[in-house]
This record gives structure tokens, C-alpha cells and sequence, in this order.
């Protein structure tokens, strides 16, 4: 293989020819074969990077910090960036796990743009006189700026992916509920019976739980938008010019079309990692009730004689290679165990904030991969019970509505005429003597068929007519 020699203050090393990253790009390779993730497969964190650095060029010209040709080939090499990230993906080889604080991601990044900037020059790759990854790329500058604001646009737009993913599962669920809305089902608290309801009621609240937490991610999210460039080092904005942090802030905001703010103090925001705390903690409450929904999705498909058996999930696959026509509930299973992994996520991600020590959190490459793990991960597991679960969900609408008429638990609605005392012999009569409701009260004659069928009318069994006018239809 051709390579080029590079050099930098450890000394010298082959790079191969044709690569667009340099040195430090290949020490860091060498240093950390942690994984098999790399920072090129993240182009949402590559893209931010490239507005980042296109910011910085600008604001940098504009104090006449670089030249104009060297502007107008790092505003080349960035919209590279920005607008093919996949196509650079190779040029980011290195591990996301790494030390260093990001300090490998951002050298790579100076690598990348400078020698794209060179080629757009006619120059050769490697030879960085007249554009030089840190005097001119990174210019006012540091890893502990780039890195975090980077770290916070590509992380807002990978919330806007789960956000538009959790409103398609949403509207899904909400199709559900009006297809199910005059399907009377029991309803159960502790696994038992509890009051009658529609499977419409049921699959509403699975869209208000899920609603709730898109509201709440979103609301989160624009605390992403609070950034520390231009805070260099670590806060104090040593070797930018006066006035470049404000400059850049907005340079950065018109580009990424975001509302984008400085942060009230620079060395906290250098060292706080706050904001992803909060970031996980919205996740960890979403993989908990997508958790909660699919727990309910497998004890109301359970069986199919021995169960529940109230819905029917889409058969994807053979079940068992001993058990022959059995089908598992794959989808909600595959989802409960992503929501497992995204709550350990955010005990990682809680770790690695309060690890930081004084002016700089080290530990900010473990956030954002755990953070984009959890995210990119949730985003799947949204899609595949959005299209391989909830949109072909079928009911089992008399199985449902006899195992009502069977319940002990509708004694409840004839509380307010005969007195919780006489329900519960009633009750415990049912369970002991197999019967139902209905055919004890009749027995006893404490009240006529007619009078029945007015409390366990549909409209009553669901609770919209109150127990006040059925006793007066009654009179």
C-alpha cells in the first residue's frame, strides 16, 4: 500500500496515501480496537461536525484569523460533510470508544477537512502549509468546544427521528382505537377482573402513555440547543478573539436553521454534563412504557385456548422447533428486551457524568454512544412494533365480550342498587357455584331480566350513563 509520511510530536508515521484523515486519525485506530462502532457510522454527528467547523471558519474570517482561499476551501470540505455524510463515513475509522475526550474525533475532523480543503486546492493530501488541520481548521478552537456542541445538534436530530417515529406508531394505535371502539372487553387491576371497558379505551390509553412521552422529549431536547462554543479550553475562550463567541454562536444557529444560545457560564458548561442526564432520563421513561404496553400485549394475546386469547398479533415466525403451530409474541419480546437495555444505558450514562473531574468531563465519548445507542435503538424497536405488531392486531371480540358476562368483576355496577354488602354474597355465590351474575340475581329474584339487561347495557358497562340514570330508567 502507497502512503505518505506524516509527522507530530510523538514523530513520524505512515498514512496511507490516498486516506483523507491523518496522523492522529491513525494513532487513535491503533490506540483504541475497542468495538466495531466507529465514529463514521454516525453521519447526524458528522454533519454536525461540519456545521461546527463552518461556523468556526466564518467566524474566523471575519476577524481575519485565516485567508479567504483558506475559507473558501474549508466551507468546501464542511459542505462535504454536511451534505454526503455516508460518503466520508470511511474517513471516520475511529472507535467510539476511546480516551482522550474526544480529542481523536476532533483531530480527525481537522484531518478530513484539511486535506479535502487541499484537494479542492489542487494540493496534495498531507502537505498542510497552506491549510493546516489545527493552525487553520481548528482556529479558536479545542476538542472540549467542537466535541459537546457537536455532540448536541447531532443528538437533537436523532431525537427528531424518534419523535417522528413515536408519532407513526401513535396514529397507528389511534386507528386501532376507533376500529375497536363498540368492542366490549374486561378490564383488570392485579390480573383480576376488574370493571368492563372497549378495547377502544384500552388502545387510547396505550396512545395518550406514548403521547405523553413525545411531548416530554421534545421538551427536553431544546435544552440541546444551550452550546459552549467558542469556549475553548476550558471556558475562559483562551487564544479566540473578543467578540468571536457571540459571533459563532449565531454563525452556527443561521447555518443549522436551529436556535442555537450561548451558555450563561462558559466553564460550567464545559465541565457539566448535565443535559444528558436529563436527555437519558426521558428515554429510560419511554423504554419503560413501551416495556409496560408490550407486558400487556403478551398477556392479551397469551394462549391461544389457555390464555387471555382477547387480541391476535401478526404470526411472523415458527415459535419452537419441538412444538409444532405454537407462534410467539417475537415483536413485544424483542422490544421488551431493547427497553431493558436503555434503562442500563442511562445507569452508564449517569456514571459517566458524575465522573468528570474539575474543569472537563473525559467521559463524554461513553455518553454519546450510549445516548445514540439508546436512541437509534428505540427508534427500531418503535418502527417494528409500529408496522410488525400494533398495525395488524386483530380481536377476539365474543371470546372477549362472553368472558365479560362471565366476570364476577360487573357485580360492581349492581353496588349502587343492592349494597356492596348483598354484591358480595352475590359474588362469592358465582365463584363457588360457577354461575354467573346474572343467573344468581335472577335466582334470588332481587331484580327482573328487564331491569339486568338496563344495568349490563353496553352504555352502562362502560361508564357512559351514570348508575343515577339507570336507577331512574329503572323507577
Amino acid at each position: 500500500m502507497q502512503t505518505r509520511i506524516e509527522h507530530d510530536l510523538l514523530g513520524a508515521k505512515e498514512v496511507p496515501y490516498d486516506a483523507y484523515y491523518g496522523i492522529h486519525t491513525v494513532r487513535a485506530v491503533e490506540n483504541f480496537q475497542i468495538s466495531s462502532l466507529s465514529v463514521g457510522q454516525s453521519p447526524h454527528f458528522i454533519r454536525a461536525l461540519g456545521f461546527v467547523k463552518k461556523a468556526a471558519a466564518r467566524t474566523n474570517f471575519h476577524f481575519q484569523k485565516i485567508s479567504q482561499l483558506q475559507l473558501d476551501a474549508i466551507e468546501y470540505a464542511t459542505n462535504q460533510l454536511i451534505d454526503y455524510p455516508q460518503k466520508w463515513a470511511s474517513s471516520f475509522p475511529i472507535d467510539l470508544y476511546q480516551g482522550g475526550a474526544g480529542t481523536s474525533v476532533n483531530m480527525n475532523c481537522n484531518e478530513v477537512i484539511a486535506n479535502i480543503g487541499l484537494e479542492y486546492l489542487g494540493l496534495t493530501k498531507g502537505d498542510y502549509r497552506t491549510l493546516h488541520p489545527n493552525d487553520h481548521v481548528n482556529k479558536s478552537q479545542s476538542t472540549n468546544d467542537v466535541y459537546p456542541t457537536a455532540l448536541r445538534i447531532s443528538l437533537y436530530h436523532y431525537l427528531d427521528d424518534l419523535i417522528n417515529a413515536l408519532s407513526s406508531l401513535i396514529e397507528t394505535i389511534k386507528l386501532k382505537s376507533t376500529e375497536f371502539k363498540f368492542a366490549l372487553k374486561m378490564g383488570r387491576t392485579q390480573l383480576q377482573d376488574a370493571v368492563p371497558m372497549t378495547f377502544g379505551q384500552e388502545f387510547q390509553a396505550f396512545a395518550t402513555l406514548l403521547n405523553e412521552d413525545q411531548r416530554l422529549i421534545n421538551q427536553m431536547r431544546q435544552l440541546l440547543l444551550e452550546i459552549n462554543l467558542g469556549a475553548t479550553a476550558i471556558g475562559t475562550g483562551v487564544n479566540s478573539p473578543t467578540g468571536y463567541t457571540h459571533h459563532v454562536t449565531q454563525t452556527l444557529s443561521f447555518l443549522t436553521a436551529l436556535p442555537l444560545k450561548g451558555a450563561d457560564d462558559y466553564i460550567e458548561a464545559t465541565s457539566d454534563c448535565g443535559v444528558f442526564i436529563l436527555i437519558s432520563s426521558v428515554l429510560k421513561r419511554l423504554a419503560c412504557k413501551l416495556s409496560k404496553i408490550c407486558n400487556d400485549l403478551r398477556l392479551l394475546s397469551s394462549g391461544p385456548r389457555t390464555g387471555f386469547a382477547e387480541i391476535r398479533l401478526p404470526e411472523l415466525q415458527a415459535g419452537s422447533s419441538i412444538m409444532p403451530a405454537k407462534v410467539n409474541p417475537v415483536i413485544p419480546e424483542v422490544v421488551n428486551q431493547i427497553a431493558f437495555k436503555v434503562m442500563g444505558n442511562d445507569l452508564t450514562i449517569s456514571m459517566a457524568a458524575e465522573a468528570g473531574q474539575l474543569q472537563l468531563n473525559v467521559m463524554e465519548p461513553v455518553i454519546a454512544l450510549t445516548l445514540n445507542e439508546s436512541i437509534q435503538l428505540l427508534i427500531e424497536g418503535v418502527n417494528s412494533l409500529n408496522h410488525k405488531c400494533f398495525a395488524g392486531i386483530q380481536i377476539n371480540e365474543k371470546q372477549a365480550y362472553d368472558m365479560v358476562m362471565r366476570s364476577v368483576g360487573i357485580i360492581t355496577l349492581l353496588d349502587p342498587i343492592l349494597g356492596h354488602q348483598c354484591c358480595d354474597v352475590i359474588g362469592k355465590r358465582c365463584i363457588a357455584e360457577n354461575k354467573t351474575i346474572k343467573e344468581i340475581v335472577l335466582l334470588e329474584g332481587l331484580m327482573t331480566e328487564q331491569e339486568l339487561e338496563q344495568v349490563f347495557s353496553f352504555e352502562n358497562l362502560i361508564s357512559e350513563v351514570s348508575t343515577v340514570e339507570v336507577l331512574q330508567n329503572i323507577a
